[in-house]
């Protein structure tokens, strides 16, 4: 599985000095038909320093197999939502009532910490189906409020409105912008409001000057870390096939945007894991 091509998993980089987490990867996806050994990936995210992983499932077969993965590896622990594009393809086939019931269910387990992925995809569901996408992000919120877990948001396109409904519902406790993509402003606001910033591997990427802007303003406190792998491979990989061992690249890019040591980044990073999602 390793490899430069992008059809393979490109090559372990150097171990970071203090193990970190992915907080947010998709190790149910298999892209570009290279087959996901869980077990090996894990193994090497390790041999790295990434020891832990946070596997998000967001449409119900990603959800059931999630619950299974987290009872199957102890450095893993999951969350579990419908994710925004998946909401109006369940709306009209008329399984989104029972889509939820079972989400909630499967979020009760005690290795699910995360509801997510949800928030607002204004990328690829139109205006019509946006209405949809604001009901299901309310009701995600107040899961994640209901159950005392942890909220991880998608958000694309789509600013101004995740920053209006949080506010309108009262954020959650722990409340974390994933994949963040937004400019300093955003940050800023997200920092004082007390959200946490979770930076892939496109803050990496040349022509992300804005993005590693927003970073330079988020405090250490708000950071978190993620591979969004299969997806979003950071450079100098970049549209190769991601994956958790791949997340050191990420970490020392941010040391260097900040002005960091990355011993510094990697405590920082681990330590708002666990305050943000408990031990593994």
């Amino acid at each position: 599985m390793t490899g430069s091509g992008r059809d393979t998993v490109p090559g372990l980089p150097d171990a970071l000095p203090i193990a970190v987490v992915d907080n947010h990867t998709h190790l149910d996806i298999e892209r570009d038909g290279v087959p996901v050994d869980v077990a090996d990936l894990l193994a090497r995210a390790a041999a790295v320093g990434v020891d832990r992983v946070v596997q998000i499932g967001c449409d119900l077969p990603a959800a059931r197999q999630t619950v299974v993965m987290v009872d199957t590896y102890a450095g893993m622990l999951g969350g579990v939502a419908l994710h925004p594009n998946e909401v109006p393809r369940l709306s009209e086939s008329g399984g989104l009532d029972a889509a939820y019931a079972e989400i909630e269910s499967l979020a009760r387990h005690p290795r699910i910490r995360v509801v997510g992925e949800t928030g607002l995809d204004y990328f690829r569901t139109g205006p019509e189906g946006q209405g949809l996408q604001h009901e299901s992000f309310r009701w995600h919120i107040d899961l994640a409020k209901r159950l005392d877990k942890a909220l991880q948001i998608h958000d694309r396109d789509a600013h101004a409105d995740v920053l209006r409904i949080l506010e309108e519902e009262g954020a959650p406790n722990a409340t974390v912008l994933h994949c963040f993509s937004g400019d300093v402003t955003m940050a800023q606001e997200c920092a004082e409001r007390g959200y946490y910033l979770s930076f892939a591997g496109t803050v990496t990427f040349k022509n992300a000057k804005g993005l590693r802007d927003a970073l330079s303003v988020t405090p250490l406190d708000r950071l978190l870390v993620e591979t969004d792998a299969p997806y979003l491979t950071p450079h100098p990989h970049r549209g190769a096939v991601n994956a958790p061992h791949l997340v050191p690249l990420t970490v020392r890019a941010m040391a260097a945007t900040l002005g960091v040591a990355v011993p510094t980044l990697c405590e920082a990073l681990s330590a708002n894991s666990e305050r943000v999602y408990g031990p593994w």
